[in-house]
């Protein structure tokens, strides 16, 4: 069995800019969760860079990260 190895956008995540674009599969790796729940969830934020090409700014996901982590604050 392959043994899975983190992407360097996922590793290097705390230390890129906010302006800084990043795929779903980076995405996915932020939030632990599948590709199609980023899009499901997510999609609204992406950032249409050509026909085939779609990204989120890092301070985006940021944001979102956050108040994820302030509502299940509330809920305990």
């Amino acid at each position: 069995m392959a043994q899975k190895t983190i992407p360097p956008t996922l590793a290097a995540f705390d230390s890129l800019p906010d302006s800084a674009l990043i795929d779903v599969k980076v995405v996915s790796g932020v939030f632990g969760c599948s590709e199609n729940t980023v899009w499901r969830r997510y999609g609204a934020l992406a950032i249409k860079v050509s026909p085939q090409q779609t990204r989120w700014r890092v301070g985006d996901v940021r944001q979102a990260l956050a108040a994820l982590n302030k509502s299940e604050q509330a809920a305990a």
